[in-house]
Protein backbone atom coordinates (compact mmCIF):
# COMPACT_ATOMS: atom_id res chain seq x y z
CA UNK A 1 0.00 0.00 0.00
CA UNK A 2 1.40 3.37 -0.76
CA UNK A 3 2.04 6.23 1.69
CA UNK A 4 -0.72 8.74 -0.27
CA UNK A 5 -3.89 5.42 0.98
CA UNK A 6 -1.69 4.92 4.33
CA UNK A 7 -1.64 8.32 5.38
CA UNK A 8 -6.02 9.21 4.12
CA UNK A 9 -6.76 5.77 6.23
CA UNK A 10 -4.73 6.37 9.27
CA UNK A 11 -6.58 10.22 9.12
CA UNK A 12 -9.99 8.98 8.54
CA UNK A 13 -9.38 6.33 11.50
CA UNK A 14 -8.76 8.79 13.55
CA UNK A 15 -11.40 11.13 12.79
CA UNK A 16 -13.56 8.38 13.04
CA UNK A 17 -12.34 7.63 16.85
CA UNK A 18 -12.32 11.09 17.52
CA UNK A 19 -16.05 11.29 16.26
CA UNK A 20 -17.37 8.07 17.72
CA UNK A 21 -15.24 8.88 21.40
CA UNK A 22 -16.98 12.26 21.43
CA UNK A 23 -20.13 10.59 21.02
CA UNK A 24 -19.99 7.98 23.51
CA UNK A 25 -18.88 10.59 25.98
CA UNK A 26 -21.48 13.06 25.35
CA UNK A 27 -24.14 10.03 25.15
CA UNK A 28 -22.30 9.07 28.88
CA UNK A 29 -22.48 12.68 30.72
CA UNK A 30 -25.29 14.30 29.54
CA UNK A 31 -28.06 12.66 30.56
CA UNK A 32 -27.84 13.66 34.50
CA UNK A 33 -26.99 17.45 33.58
CA UNK A 34 -30.04 17.00 31.15
CA UNK A 35 -32.36 15.87 33.79
CA UNK A 36 -31.57 18.21 36.37
CA UNK A 37 -31.71 21.02 34.20
CA UNK A 38 -35.40 19.64 32.75
CA UNK A 39 -36.33 19.17 36.59
CA UNK A 40 -35.57 22.69 36.76
CA UNK A 41 -37.35 24.02 34.25
CA UNK A 42 -40.49 21.80 35.26
CA UNK A 43 -40.31 23.16 38.48
CA UNK A 44 -40.49 27.26 37.03
CA UNK A 45 -43.04 25.88 35.26
CA UNK A 46 -45.35 24.41 38.16
CA UNK A 47 -44.40 27.50 40.21
CA UNK A 48 -46.28 30.00 37.69
CA UNK A 49 -48.98 27.08 37.15
CA UNK A 50 -49.52 27.47 40.62
CA UNK A 51 -49.54 30.99 41.58
CA UNK A 52 -52.10 31.36 38.19
CA UNK A 53 -54.49 28.75 39.74
CA UNK A 54 -54.50 30.62 43.02
CA UNK A 55 -54.95 33.79 41.36
CA UNK A 56 -57.55 32.32 39.17
CA UNK A 57 -59.22 30.61 42.30
CA UNK A 58 -59.48 33.30 44.41
CA UNK A 59 -61.41 35.54 41.63
CA UNK A 60 -63.31 32.77 39.77
CA UNK A 61 -63.64 30.00 42.31
CA UNK A 62 -62.41 25.73 41.31
CA UNK A 63 -64.16 26.24 37.47
CA UNK A 64 -62.30 28.80 36.82
CA UNK A 65 -59.18 26.86 37.76
CA UNK A 66 -60.45 23.73 35.94
CA UNK A 67 -60.94 25.85 32.95
CA UNK A 68 -57.46 27.09 33.22
CA UNK A 69 -55.43 23.81 33.71
CA UNK A 70 -57.97 22.41 30.87
CA UNK A 71 -56.77 25.19 28.69
CA UNK A 72 -52.68 24.46 30.12
CA UNK A 73 -53.33 20.81 29.03
CA UNK A 74 -54.44 21.46 25.71
CA UNK A 75 -52.27 23.64 24.73
CA UNK A 76 -48.85 21.08 25.12
CA UNK A 77 -48.78 18.31 23.58
CA UNK A 78 -48.37 14.95 25.54
CA UNK A 79 -49.01 16.98 28.57
CA UNK A 80 -52.26 16.12 31.33
CA UNK A 81 -53.24 18.66 33.84
CA UNK A 82 -55.46 17.63 37.08
CA UNK A 83 -56.30 19.86 40.16
CA UNK A 84 -56.30 17.33 43.37
CA UNK A 85 -57.95 18.65 46.81
CA UNK A 86 -57.45 17.48 50.47
CA UNK A 87 -61.01 16.02 50.12
CA UNK A 88 -60.25 14.04 46.89
CA UNK A 89 -56.87 13.44 46.66
CA UNK A 90 -56.66 11.60 43.57
CA UNK A 91 -55.90 12.83 39.99
CA UNK A 92 -56.27 10.87 36.44
CA UNK A 93 -58.36 8.52 35.83
CA UNK A 94 -55.43 5.53 35.69
CA UNK A 95 -54.24 6.66 39.09
CA UNK A 96 -51.15 4.81 40.47
CA UNK A 97 -49.36 4.44 43.72
CA UNK A 98 -46.74 7.26 42.07
CA UNK A 99 -49.39 9.92 41.25
CA UNK A 100 -50.97 9.67 45.27
CA UNK A 101 -47.22 9.51 46.25
CA UNK A 102 -46.56 13.17 44.43
CA UNK A 103 -49.74 14.66 45.82
CA UNK A 104 -49.06 13.54 49.42
CA UNK A 105 -45.87 14.89 48.86
CA UNK A 106 -46.53 18.01 47.58
CA UNK A 107 -49.40 18.60 50.25
CA UNK A 108 -46.64 18.20 53.15
CA UNK A 109 -44.47 20.38 51.30
CA UNK A 110 -43.96 23.60 49.36
CA UNK A 111 -41.92 22.76 46.27
CA UNK A 112 -42.59 20.93 43.43
CA UNK A 113 -42.49 16.75 43.71
CA UNK A 114 -41.72 14.25 40.88
CA UNK A 115 -42.53 10.81 40.76
CA UNK A 116 -41.53 8.89 37.55
CA UNK A 117 -44.32 6.53 36.60
CA UNK A 118 -44.61 3.38 34.42
CA UNK A 119 -42.67 3.44 30.85
CA UNK A 120 -42.11 7.45 29.94
CA UNK A 121 -44.55 8.73 32.30
CA UNK A 122 -43.63 11.48 34.60
CA UNK A 123 -45.74 13.13 37.58
CA UNK A 124 -44.83 16.62 39.10
CA UNK A 125 -47.09 18.35 41.72
CA UNK A 126 -46.99 21.33 43.05
CA UNK A 127 -49.43 22.82 46.14
CA UNK A 128 -51.05 26.41 46.86
CA UNK A 129 -53.25 27.69 49.16
CA UNK A 130 -56.30 29.61 48.62
CA UNK A 131 -57.50 32.70 50.50
CA UNK A 132 -59.53 30.78 52.43
CA UNK A 133 -56.89 28.47 53.87
CA UNK A 134 -58.15 25.69 51.52
CA UNK A 135 -55.03 23.46 50.02
CA UNK A 136 -54.81 22.54 46.24
CA UNK A 137 -52.39 20.18 44.13
CA UNK A 138 -51.52 20.80 40.68
CA UNK A 139 -50.25 17.58 38.77
CA UNK A 140 -48.42 17.25 35.91
CA UNK A 141 -48.49 14.08 33.71
CA UNK A 142 -45.61 14.45 30.81
CA UNK A 143 -43.18 12.27 29.29
CA UNK A 144 -40.57 11.77 30.59
CA UNK A 145 -38.08 13.68 28.63
CA UNK A 146 -35.04 11.53 26.16
CA UNK A 147 -31.38 12.51 25.68
CA UNK A 148 -31.34 13.51 22.31
CA UNK A 149 -29.65 10.56 20.04
CA UNK A 150 -26.41 11.14 17.38
CA UNK A 151 -27.53 12.12 14.48
CA UNK A 152 -31.04 12.13 14.92
CA UNK A 153 -33.65 9.47 16.32
CA UNK A 154 -35.13 8.95 12.69
CA UNK A 155 -33.14 5.93 10.91
CA UNK A 156 -33.26 7.35 7.76
CA UNK A 157 -32.18 10.73 8.68
CA UNK A 158 -29.19 9.00 10.91
CA UNK A 159 -28.27 7.09 8.14
CA UNK A 160 -27.80 10.18 5.80
CA UNK A 161 -26.02 12.21 8.35
CA UNK A 162 -23.57 9.48 9.11
CA UNK A 163 -22.88 8.68 5.44
CA UNK A 164 -22.37 12.92 4.85
CA UNK A 165 -19.98 13.57 8.24
CA UNK A 166 -18.23 10.02 6.60
CA UNK A 167 -17.39 11.64 3.54
CA UNK A 168 -16.96 14.82 4.25
CA UNK A 169 -14.18 13.15 6.76
CA UNK A 170 -12.82 11.57 3.54
CA UNK A 171 -12.43 14.48 1.36
CA UNK A 172 -10.58 16.05 4.18
CA UNK A 173 -8.36 13.30 4.21
CA UNK A 174 -7.76 12.78 0.69
CA UNK A 175 -6.84 16.48 0.37
CA UNK A 176 -4.37 16.41 3.51
CA UNK A 177 -2.53 13.48 2.04
CA UNK A 178 -2.48 14.68 -1.28
CA UNK A 179 -1.05 18.07 0.28
CA UNK A 180 1.70 16.07 2.30
CA UNK A 181 2.55 13.51 -0.63
CA UNK A 182 2.51 15.97 -3.83
CA UNK A 183 6.02 17.11 -3.02
CA UNK A 184 7.27 13.28 -2.42
CA UNK A 185 5.90 12.30 -5.56
CA UNK A 186 7.73 15.36 -6.69
CA UNK A 187 10.67 14.99 -5.60
CA UNK A 188 10.75 10.65 -6.71
CA UNK A 189 10.40 11.87 -9.57
CA UNK A 190 12.91 14.02 -9.76
CA UNK A 191 15.38 11.53 -7.85
CA UNK A 192 14.80 8.96 -10.80
CA UNK A 193 15.21 11.20 -13.32
CA UNK A 194 18.61 12.28 -11.59
CA UNK A 195 19.59 8.56 -11.92
CA UNK A 196 18.54 8.61 -15.67
CA UNK A 197 21.50 10.17 -16.53
CA UNK A 198 19.64 13.72 -16.87
CA UNK A 199 21.55 15.89 -14.34
CA UNK A 200 19.98 19.24 -15.09
CA UNK A 201 17.05 17.75 -12.70
CA UNK A 202 15.50 20.27 -10.07
CA UNK A 203 12.66 18.58 -7.99
CA UNK A 204 11.56 22.91 -7.86
CA UNK A 205 9.45 22.61 -4.61
CA UNK A 206 8.50 25.58 -2.72
CA UNK A 207 7.77 25.11 0.71
CA UNK A 208 8.91 26.22 3.75
CA UNK A 209 9.14 22.94 6.09
CA UNK A 210 10.96 19.88 5.95
CA UNK A 211 9.79 19.08 2.67
CA UNK A 212 10.97 21.95 0.88
CA UNK A 213 14.07 21.52 3.07
CA UNK A 214 14.44 18.29 1.89
CA UNK A 215 13.97 19.51 -1.64
CA UNK A 216 16.32 22.30 -1.61
CA UNK A 217 18.81 19.46 -0.21
CA UNK A 218 18.30 17.52 -2.93
CA UNK A 219 18.88 20.44 -5.73
CA UNK A 220 22.07 21.58 -3.96
CA UNK A 221 23.10 18.04 -4.34
CA UNK A 222 22.37 17.47 -7.35
CA UNK A 223 24.29 21.01 -8.55
CA UNK A 224 27.65 19.56 -7.13
CA UNK A 225 26.98 16.19 -8.52
CA UNK A 226 26.42 17.52 -12.25
CA UNK A 227 29.61 20.13 -11.97
CA UNK A 228 31.41 17.42 -10.45
CA UNK A 229 30.49 15.23 -13.22
CA UNK A 230 30.96 17.79 -16.27
CA UNK A 231 34.23 18.50 -14.46
CA UNK A 232 35.28 15.16 -14.78
CA UNK A 233 33.97 14.76 -18.60
CA UNK A 234 35.90 17.95 -19.16
CA UNK A 235 38.95 16.66 -18.05
CA UNK A 236 38.77 13.58 -19.63
CA UNK A 237 38.20 15.11 -22.77
CA UNK A 238 41.01 17.57 -22.37
CA UNK A 239 43.21 14.60 -21.70
CA UNK A 240 42.83 12.74 -24.14
CA UNK A 241 42.53 15.16 -26.95
CA UNK A 242 46.31 16.58 -25.16
CA UNK A 243 47.26 13.05 -25.45
CA UNK A 244 46.60 12.68 -29.38
CA UNK A 245 49.99 14.42 -30.61
CA UNK A 246 52.42 12.91 -28.35
CA UNK A 247 50.99 9.53 -29.05
CA UNK A 248 50.90 10.74 -33.28
CA UNK A 249 54.96 11.41 -32.58
CA UNK A 250 55.40 8.81 -30.79
CA UNK A 251 54.22 6.35 -33.67
CA UNK A 252 56.05 8.69 -35.98
CA UNK A 253 59.15 7.85 -33.75
CA UNK A 254 58.58 4.07 -33.59
CA UNK A 255 58.43 3.41 -37.26
CA UNK A 256 61.62 5.29 -37.68
CA UNK A 257 62.97 3.16 -35.05
CA UNK A 258 61.98 -0.21 -36.64
CA UNK A 259 63.46 1.11 -39.81
CA UNK A 260 66.79 1.24 -37.96
CA UNK A 261 66.48 -1.64 -35.13
CA UNK A 262 68.04 -4.55 -34.63
CA UNK A 263 65.49 -8.03 -35.27
CA UNK A 264 66.41 -9.17 -31.98
CA UNK A 265 64.41 -5.69 -31.07
CA UNK A 266 61.73 -6.44 -33.32
CA UNK A 267 59.21 -8.44 -30.90
CA UNK A 268 59.50 -5.27 -28.32
CA UNK A 269 58.77 -2.69 -31.00
CA UNK A 270 55.92 -4.84 -32.39
CA UNK A 271 54.71 -4.56 -28.69
CA UNK A 272 54.84 -1.06 -28.42
CA UNK A 273 53.18 -0.68 -31.78
CA UNK A 274 50.36 -2.82 -30.41
CA UNK A 275 49.67 -0.70 -27.08
CA UNK A 276 50.01 2.60 -28.76
CA UNK A 277 47.11 1.87 -31.18
CA UNK A 278 44.96 -0.21 -28.06
CA UNK A 279 45.85 3.47 -26.87
CA UNK A 280 44.96 5.44 -29.46
CA UNK A 281 41.73 3.71 -30.09
CA UNK A 282 40.98 4.18 -26.13
CA UNK A 283 41.45 7.72 -26.65
CA UNK A 284 39.50 8.28 -29.87
CA UNK A 285 36.37 6.01 -28.13
CA UNK A 286 36.87 8.55 -25.18
CA UNK A 287 36.28 12.06 -27.45
CA UNK A 288 33.62 10.34 -29.23
CA UNK A 289 31.62 9.51 -25.97
CA UNK A 290 32.45 12.72 -24.69
CA UNK A 291 31.23 14.49 -27.70
CA UNK A 292 27.72 12.28 -27.96
CA UNK A 293 27.16 12.77 -23.94
CA UNK A 294 27.60 16.44 -24.41
CA UNK A 295 25.56 17.40 -27.28
CA UNK A 296 28.74 18.86 -29.09
CA UNK A 297 28.96 16.13 -31.66
CA UNK A 298 28.10 17.10 -35.46
CA UNK A 299 25.34 14.39 -36.31
CA UNK A 300 24.32 14.45 -40.24
CA UNK A 301 21.27 12.48 -40.19
CA UNK A 302 19.32 11.15 -43.56
CA UNK A 303 17.50 8.16 -44.18
CA UNK A 304 19.31 4.74 -44.12
CA UNK A 305 18.62 1.28 -45.05
CA UNK A 306 19.03 -0.32 -41.44
CA UNK A 307 19.36 -3.67 -43.16
CA UNK A 308 22.25 -2.84 -45.03
CA UNK A 309 23.88 -1.87 -42.21
CA UNK A 310 23.15 -4.92 -39.96
CA UNK A 311 24.42 -7.64 -42.51
CA UNK A 312 27.43 -5.48 -43.38
CA UNK A 313 27.94 -5.31 -39.51
CA UNK A 314 27.29 -8.84 -39.56
CA UNK A 315 29.06 -9.86 -42.19
CA UNK A 316 32.39 -8.08 -41.16
CA UNK A 317 32.07 -9.61 -37.23
CA UNK A 318 32.50 -13.09 -39.31
CA UNK A 319 35.87 -13.00 -40.07
CA UNK A 320 36.53 -12.53 -35.92
CA UNK A 321 34.56 -15.08 -35.02
CA UNK A 322 35.75 -17.33 -37.43
CA UNK A 323 39.12 -16.86 -36.12
CA UNK A 324 37.87 -17.56 -32.73
CA UNK A 325 36.15 -20.91 -33.49
CA UNK A 326 33.00 -18.97 -33.07
CA UNK A 327 29.65 -18.32 -35.40
CA UNK A 328 27.79 -16.09 -35.89
CA UNK A 329 24.12 -16.80 -37.37
CA UNK A 330 21.31 -14.78 -38.11
CA UNK A 331 17.68 -15.60 -37.39
CA UNK A 332 15.82 -12.80 -39.03
CA UNK A 333 16.70 -9.95 -41.15
CA UNK A 334 13.68 -7.29 -42.23
CA UNK A 335 13.65 -4.38 -44.31
CA UNK A 336 13.77 -1.69 -41.92
CA UNK A 337 14.85 2.13 -43.05
CA UNK A 338 15.32 4.72 -40.14
CA UNK A 339 15.97 8.07 -40.15
CA UNK A 340 20.24 8.80 -38.49
CA UNK A 341 23.55 8.77 -38.78
CA UNK A 342 25.53 5.91 -40.26
CA UNK A 343 28.30 5.92 -38.83
CA UNK A 344 26.39 5.89 -35.21
CA UNK A 345 24.11 2.84 -36.41
CA UNK A 346 26.85 1.02 -37.43
CA UNK A 347 29.52 1.36 -35.01
CA UNK A 348 26.45 0.79 -32.12
CA UNK A 349 25.61 -2.52 -33.64
CA UNK A 350 29.17 -3.32 -34.11
CA UNK A 351 30.02 -2.88 -30.30
CA UNK A 352 27.27 -4.77 -29.18
CA UNK A 353 28.02 -7.48 -31.56
CA UNK A 354 31.83 -7.59 -31.09
CA UNK A 355 31.36 -7.77 -27.01
CA UNK A 356 28.76 -10.59 -27.74
CA UNK A 357 31.56 -12.79 -29.81
CA UNK A 358 34.11 -12.20 -27.55
CA UNK A 359 32.05 -14.00 -24.92
CA UNK A 360 29.95 -16.77 -25.86
CA UNK A 361 31.04 -20.30 -25.74
CA UNK A 362 30.21 -21.30 -29.28
CA UNK A 363 27.74 -18.85 -31.51
CA UNK A 364 26.28 -15.55 -31.57
CA UNK A 365 22.55 -15.30 -32.81
CA UNK A 366 21.52 -11.87 -34.28
CA UNK A 367 17.77 -11.07 -35.77
CA UNK A 368 16.35 -7.51 -37.11
CA UNK A 369 12.73 -7.23 -36.76
CA UNK A 370 10.10 -4.84 -38.06
CA UNK A 371 7.54 -3.86 -35.62
CA UNK A 372 5.83 -0.94 -38.22
CA UNK A 373 6.70 1.97 -36.03
CA UNK A 374 9.67 0.23 -34.16
CA UNK A 375 12.69 -1.72 -35.48
CA UNK A 376 14.70 -4.45 -33.04
CA UNK A 377 18.25 -5.62 -33.41
CA UNK A 378 18.64 -8.32 -30.80
CA UNK A 379 22.24 -9.96 -30.51
CA UNK A 380 22.09 -13.04 -27.91
CA UNK A 381 24.89 -14.67 -27.10
CA UNK A 382 25.71 -18.13 -24.96
CA UNK A 383 28.56 -17.03 -21.97
CA UNK A 384 28.67 -16.64 -18.20
CA UNK A 385 25.94 -13.94 -18.20
CA UNK A 386 25.98 -10.63 -16.23
CA UNK A 387 24.75 -10.72 -12.39
CA UNK A 388 21.52 -9.28 -12.28
CA UNK A 389 22.67 -5.37 -10.24
CA UNK A 390 24.62 -5.02 -12.90
CA UNK A 391 22.70 -5.66 -15.80
CA UNK A 392 21.78 -1.41 -16.26
CA UNK A 393 25.40 -1.27 -15.14
CA UNK A 394 27.23 -2.57 -18.28
CA UNK A 395 25.88 1.00 -20.52
CA UNK A 396 28.37 2.89 -17.86
CA UNK A 397 31.72 4.20 -18.93
CA UNK A 398 34.65 2.28 -17.96
CA UNK A 399 32.47 -0.70 -16.08
CA UNK A 400 33.68 -3.86 -15.73
CA UNK A 401 31.89 -6.90 -14.62
CA UNK A 402 34.85 -9.06 -14.23
CA UNK A 403 37.48 -7.30 -14.11
CA UNK A 404 40.18 -10.52 -14.99
CA UNK A 405 38.06 -11.33 -17.85
CA UNK A 406 38.06 -7.66 -19.36
CA UNK A 407 41.78 -7.68 -18.58
CA UNK A 408 41.94 -11.06 -20.60
CA UNK A 409 40.16 -10.22 -23.40
CA UNK A 410 41.42 -5.94 -23.69
CA UNK A 411 37.96 -4.67 -23.25
CA UNK A 412 38.23 -0.96 -21.71
CA UNK A 413 34.49 -0.37 -20.42
CA UNK A 414 33.22 1.96 -23.48
CA UNK A 415 32.22 -0.07 -26.57
CA UNK A 416 28.60 -0.03 -24.73
CA UNK A 417 28.44 2.86 -23.45
CA UNK A 418 29.18 4.90 -26.92
CA UNK A 419 26.24 2.43 -28.32
CA UNK A 420 23.99 3.70 -25.07
CA UNK A 421 24.60 7.31 -26.18
CA UNK A 422 24.36 6.56 -30.07
CA UNK A 423 21.00 4.96 -29.38
CA UNK A 424 19.80 8.04 -27.35
CA UNK A 425 20.80 10.29 -29.88
CA UNK A 426 18.18 8.21 -32.02
CA UNK A 427 15.41 8.11 -29.90
CA UNK A 428 15.74 4.65 -29.48
CA UNK A 429 16.48 2.40 -25.90
CA UNK A 430 19.05 -0.31 -25.82
CA UNK A 431 18.80 -3.05 -23.07
CA UNK A 432 20.41 -5.99 -21.99
CA UNK A 433 18.93 -8.93 -19.77
CA UNK A 434 20.02 -13.03 -19.08
CA UNK A 435 18.66 -15.80 -20.78
CA UNK A 436 19.50 -18.09 -18.44
CA UNK A 437 22.23 -19.32 -20.51
CA UNK A 438 23.90 -16.09 -21.88
CA UNK A 439 23.03 -12.53 -22.67
CA UNK A 440 20.80 -10.79 -24.83
CA UNK A 441 21.18 -7.24 -25.52
CA UNK A 442 18.38 -5.72 -27.85
CA UNK A 443 18.28 -2.21 -29.65
CA UNK A 444 15.29 -0.55 -30.24
CA UNK A 445 15.04 2.30 -32.90
CA UNK A 446 12.20 4.63 -34.29
CA UNK A 447 11.21 3.82 -38.14
CA UNK A 448 10.42 7.00 -39.90
CA UNK A 449 11.71 8.15 -43.04
CA UNK A 450 11.57 12.14 -42.29
CA UNK A 451 13.33 13.90 -39.50
CA UNK A 452 10.89 14.85 -36.45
Amino acid sequence: MSLFWKISLWFLLAMALITGVSVFVSWTTQSEPFNERWKTMVANTMNVYTQTAKQIYDNEGEKGVQRFLKIIGDSHQNRDVCLATEKNPSCFSDSSEKVQNAIVKAFQSDKVEFESGNADDNYSAKSFTNAKGERFVVVVKTEFPRVPTPFGADWKARIIRIFALLLTAALVCYALARYLIKPLLQLRQATKQFADGNLQTRSGIKRRDEIGQLSRDFDDMAERIENLIISQKTLTRDVSHELRSPLARMNVALELAKQKSQPELENLLNRIENESFRLNEMISNILTLSKLESGTAEIVKNDINLTKIFKSVVDDSKFEADAKGKQVEILNSSNCKVYGNEQLLRSAIENVLRNAIRYTKDKVEVSLTNGGNTAKVTIRDYGQGIPEPELKQIFRPFHRVSEARDRKSGGIGLGLAITEQAVHVHNGTVSAQNTGNGLSVEISLPCENKKN
